[in-house]
């Protein structure tokens, strides 16, 4: 995998990070998946599709709630139980943050963790910033310049700890 200078300083951290959790908690995923209930169907399951193609374990709602389950507790227990936590921005996450969804719930726990990477998707830092300043501060990765299929196997890579090539 190869990563672009900026690109390496906002994976790095994490990479590093995921690499101490693997150690003290190798049972955990790598990554938890927060996104818009909008998007479950469109880009949050594409970006999940490219995130296990690249062979990481990643948390999703629409794969990892069990029917008749008690949603917010099973959020919950994949929040604690993964290693890094990646919020797909989209206009309509940033309505949901607005709205004081469940995503903007599971992204307060996330930014409570500093284990959290912003992937935007058809929005911008500034529209991000507009609507949630502290998740903005986090460096993350865009899809403007890249595939989501290449920022997926960018963050797969850095949650699993591979080194930069």
């Amino acid at each position: 995998m190869s990563y672009s200078p900026t690109e390496w300083l906002t994976v790095e951290p994490f990479t590093r990070k995921a690499s101490e959790q693997a150690q003290t908690h190798p049972e955990r995923r790598d990554l938890f998946l927060c996104h818009a209930w909008d998007d479950r169907e469109g880009s949050a399951k594409e970006l999940y599709g490219h995130l296990k193609t690249n062979r990481a374990s990643v948390w999703f709602s629409e794969e990892d709630l069990p029917l008749g389950s008690l949603m917010i507790r099973e959020i919950d227990k994949g929040l604690r139980n993964s290693r890094v936590g990646i919020v797909l921005v989209t206009p309509a996450l940033l309505r949901s943050i607005e709205s004081e969804g469940v995503a903007e719930k599971e992204l307060s726990v996330l930014l409570s963790t500093r284990r959290v990477i912003p992937v935007l998707h058809e929005v911008g830092f500034d529209d991000l910033n507009n609507v949630s300043p502290m998740l903005a501060s986090h460096a993350g990765l865009s899809t403007k310049d890249s595939s989501l299929d290449s920022v997926a196997a960018k963050v797969a890579a850095a949650a699993a700890a591979l080194p930069a090539a």
